[in-house]
C-alpha cells in the first residue's frame, strides 16, 4: 500500500555510485558503500579524484536522504497508519544511528584527505576550489570536532521523544456542537463575528490543549534532560552554546540575539500595541480578549479565499503565472508528479513544511489548508521553499542544495509578499486589501512571539536543572515582555503553557531565530521590489541559486539584502510597513 500522495520518482541524475536495486532502509546492504567510499577516499591523490568521490558521496546521503523524507512524509500525512510509524521508527532506530558514525569516518577522513589533494593543485584551480569548498570545508570540519560516538543513541531517543509529541498534538480533537474537530479545523471560528461563539471555540479548544498539559511538559523534559547531556558529551557548558555551534552559526552570535529581541521591543512593540488599540477600538472593546484577535476587527465575516483545495492550488497557479514564467512552469510541475498533500484530516501531523526529495530533486508540500486567508500565505510561503529546491537541481555536491535557514526562510517569507501583489486572484479589490493588510499585521506581529520563542529557548538551556515552577515564570515574564494588551484572566494557565503549541520549541530546538532574521530579509526584498519590481525579483531568485554554497552575508547581498538584525535595520522596514497598512 503506498501512503505517499506521489508515485515513483527517478532520480535527477542516473545512478552510477549507489545501485539500483540497493534497499535504502536495510543498513547490511547499505553498509558496504561507506567501506567503498573508505577505500576511494584513501586513494583520491589528486583534486579531479577528489572531486568525483565527493560526488559519489553526494549521491548516496541524497538516497539516504530520500529514503528518510518519505518515511517522514508517510508518517506525517498518516500519525494514525501503524505500518506508517513502524516505517519511520525502522530508519530513525536501525539506520540513522548507523549512519552517523559512517559519515563521521568519512568528514575525518575527507578533512585530511581533501588538505592533501588540494596541496596538489597549481595555485590558481586551488584559489578556485578553496572557494568552492569554503562553505563546505568550515561545516564538515565543525560537524567533525562536534561528533562523539556516545550522542548518536541519545540522538535517536530524542527523534522518537519528538515524534510522540507530534503524535500526541495530531490526536487531539474536541467535539463542536455535535461534530468532531481537529484543533486546526477549529481555527476558522476564531474569525467569526459572533464574540460568543469565537469564545467557546477558543475555550474548547484551550481546555483540550490543557489535558495534555503534563504529557507535553514529560516530553519536554525528557528532552531537555537528553539536549543538556548531548552537548556535556561536546565539551559544552550548555546546549545553547552546543546548538550554536551545531546549526554552523559562524556569523552571528547569542549576544546578537539579545540585541534582536531588545529591537524588537523597542522598535516593534509600539507599532505591536497600535494595532491592538486599533483593534480594540473598532471592536468597541473595554479588553482584546485572546478570542478576539483573528476576528476582522470591523466585524466581517471572515475572508473565504477558497472552498476546495483544488481551487486553492489553480488559483495560486495564476499568481505564479503573473509573477514569473520560471517560478510558474516550477509550481505546475510540482501538481503534475502530485507533489502536494494540502487537505486537513484527523490523523494527519499539524502544521506545513515543505522536504525535498534529494534524489529526485525535486520538492514537496505539506499543510492543512481549511479555507481560510492563512492557507493562502502558507502555500505561498511553502512555494517560495519550492522555488529555492528547484533553484538548486542543477547542483551536484548534496551539501550545497540546502543553505542555511536563515536564508532558506528569506525564500518562502519574500514569497509571501511577493505573491501577495496578485491576491486579486482570489479576492475582488476590496478584499484583497485586507487580506494584505492582515498579512503585514501579522508580519509585525510574528516579530514579539519569535522573540518570546528564542529568548525563552535561551534560558531554559542556560538554566540547567531548573523546575517546572521557574520555567513557568521565566515564560511568564517573556509574555510580559512580548504579549502586548490581550487580557487572559481567568485562563492564566493557558497563557503559562501556550508554548506547547510551537512544535519547534519540542522538534528543532533553537530553530526559531532564523524565522526572524529570514522575515528582515524579506522585507527587504518587498521593499526592493516597490522601487524596481524586476531586479529585485531576478535578484531574489539569483540568490536561491546559490544555495548553500556561500556564507550568509553573501547571500543575503545577492539577493540585495543587508545581513543585520539590530534597531538600524528594523526601524525603516516597520516604518515601510507601518506606512503601507496606512494605505490599506
Amino acid at each position: 500500500m503506498n501512503l505517499l500522495p506521489f508515485g515513483k520518482l527517478s532520480p535527477a541524475k542516473p545512478r552510477s555510485f549507489v545501485p539500483t536495486t540497493l534497499d535504502l532502509g536495510d543498513w547490511p546492504q547499505i553498509a558496504p558503500l561507506f567501506d567503498r567510499l573508505e577505500t576511494n577516499a584513501n586513494q583520491a591523490k589528486a583534486p579531479a579524484d577528489l572531486e568525483r568521490w565527493l560526488i559519489d558521496w553526494s549521491e548516496l546521503n541524497a538516497a539516504l536522504d530520500e529514503e528518510a523524507s518519505r518515511r517522514y512524509i508517510a508518517m506525517t500525512c498518516h500519525t494514525d497508519n501503524a505500518d506508517a510509524e513502524k516505517a519511520y521508527l525502522h530508519f530513525v532506530e536501525n539506520v540513522e544511528p548507523q549512519l552517523k558514525p559512517r559519515q563521521f569516518a568519512l568528514e575525518k577522513i575527507y578533512v585530511s584527505v581533501g588538505v592533501q589533494a588540494l596541496a596538489c593543485a597549481p595555485d590558481k584551480l586551488k584559489l578556485e576550489l578553496q572557494r568552492r569548498y569554503e562553505v563546505f570545508d568550515r561545516d564538515v570540519k565543525n560537524h567533525v570536532e562536534l561528533f562523539r560516538p556516545e550522542n548518536v543513541a541519545l540522538e535517536t531517543e530524542e527523534a522518537k521523544l519528538s515524534q510522540q509529541y507530534q503524535k500526541l498534538i495530531g490526536a487531539q480533537t474536541v467535539t463542536f456542537r455535535g461534530e468532531e474537530k481537529t484543533l486546526v479545523q477549529m481555527g476558522r471560528y476564531l474569525e467569526e463575528p459572533d464574540r460568543a461563539l469565537r469564545q467557546e471555540a477558543w475555550e474548547l479548544v484551550a481546555k483540550r490543549r490543557l489535558q495534555d498539559m503534563d504529557k507535553c511538559e514529560e516530553i519536554f523534559e525528557q528532552l531537555i534532560q537528553l539536549r543538556t547531556q548531548i552537548a556535556k558529551n561536546a565539551g559544552f557548558d550548555n546546549y545553547r552554546d552546543y546548538a550554536f555551534r551545531q546549526k554552523c552559526r559562524f556569523d552571528y552570535t547569542p549576544e546578537n540575539c539579545f540585541q534582536f529581541h531588545d529591537a524588537v521591543e523597542k522598535e516593534i512593540m509600539p507599532a505591536v500595541r497600535e494595532i491592538q488599540n486599533d483593534r480594540k477600538r473598532q471592536l468597541k472593546l473595554e479588553k482584546l480578549r485572546p478570542w478576539d484577535l483573528a476576528v476582522d476587527p470591523q466585524n466581517r465575516a471572515a475572508l473565504k479565499p477558497f472552498s476546495e483545495v483544488g481551487e486553492m492550488v489553480s488559483r495560486t497557479q495564476k499568481i505564479f503565472n503573473h509573477l514569473d514564467a520560471e517560478l510558474a512552469a516550477g509550481f505546475q510541475q510540482m501538481q503534475d508528479l502530485k507533489l502536494l498533500d494540502l487537505d486537513n484530516r484527523k490523523g494527519k501531523a499539524p502544521g506545513g513544511y515543505q522536504s525535498t526529495l534529494s534524489e529526485a530533486r525535486v520538492p514537496f508540500i505539506f499543510m492543512n489548508a481549511i479555507g481560510l486567508q492563512r492557507d493562502v500565505e502558507t502555500i505561498l510561503h511553502e512555494a517560495g521553499h519550492a522555488f529555492h529546491a528547484q533553484a538548486t537541481r542543477g547542483e551536484d555536491l548534496y551539501a550545497y542544495r540546502g543553505a542555511p535557514i536563515e536564508f532558506c526562510e528569506v525564500a518562502s517569507m519574500a514569497m509571501e509578499l511577493l505573491g501577495n501583489e496578485f491576491l486579486e486572484e482570489f479576492y475582488p479589490v476590496a478584499e484583497a486589501n485586507r487580506a494584505r493588510k492582515t498579512h503585514l499585521e501579522g508580519i509585525i506581529g510574528f516579530f514579539p512571539w519569535m522573540a518570546t520563542v528564542d529568548a525563552f529557548q535561551h534560558w531554559i538551556y542556560t538554566h540547567i536543572g531548573h523546575t517546572r515552577a521557574e520555567r513557568k515564570a521565566a515564560y511568564l515574564q517573556l509574555m510580559d515582555r512580548f504579549g502586548g494588551d490581550v487580557d487572559y484572566s481567568g485562563f492564566e494557565e493557558v497563557r503559562a503553557h501556550s508554548w506547547h503549541r510551537q512544535l519547534h520549541i519540542f522538534l528543532h530546538p533553537f530553530y526559531y531565530v532564523e524565522y526572524g532574521i529570514a522575515q528582515l530579509g524579506a522585507l527587504q526584498v518587498w521593499a526592493n521590489s516597490r522601487s524596481n519590481k524586476v531586479k529585485a525579483l531576478n535578484d531574489y531568485k539569483k540568490s536561491l541559486a546559490l544555495g548553500g554554497s556561500r556564507p550568509l552575508p553573501e547571500l543575503f547581498a545577492a539577493a540585495g539584502c543587508k545581513f543585520q538584525f539590530d534597531a538600524a535595520t528594523i526601524k525603516p522596514l516597520i516604518q515601510l510597513a507601518s506606512t503601507e497598512l496606512k494605505k490599506l
